[in-house]
């Protein structure tokens, strides 16, 4: 089985915070993980932030980024994604950044992982198979 693993989920690996251990279970299991490309600058930022309001040391960033793509099967570029990730920002008035996840899930028919509100109400609407850690 694929899963789609938003930012939400995969900064979790690295990062303590709550739901920390569910995310890290998704590891554990008998799937794929997948996401766009876009995860890495989008966990880069979460890193980033993390190091600024002093909750991780600068040398826990730069390991967690050297790190966290290897639990993922395939990084899907985003290049390929952008006219099916902005046809569905506009159908459902969602940010285009989220939409990368909604279109890599809508293409492998697979469902989406996060903890992002938002975009489980988007999948929601688009039809698009989603679960919450």
């Amino acid at each position: 089985m694929t899963l789609v693993v938003d930012a939400s989920v995969a900064a979790k690996w690295i990062l303590p915070e709550a739901d920390s251990a569910a995310a890290a279970a998704l590891r554990e299991q008998e799937t794929e993980l997948v996401a766009p490309s876009l995860i890495a600058a989008e966990i880069g930022n979460a890193l980033w932030k993390a190091v600024r309001s002093g909750n991780i040391r600068r040398t826990e960033a730069i390991a967690g980024m050297e790190a966290v793509l290897i639990w993922f099967e395939s990084l899907f570029p985003i290049e390929d994604l952008r006219v099916q990730a902005l046809t569905l920002a506009l159908d459902l008035g969602h940010p285009l950044y989220d939409c990368f996840y909604l279109a890599l899930a809508q293409q492998q028919d697979a469902p989406l992982v996060t903890v992002d509100e938002a975009i489980i109400a988007a999948a929601r609407k688009a039809k698009i198979k989603v679960r919450r850690i």
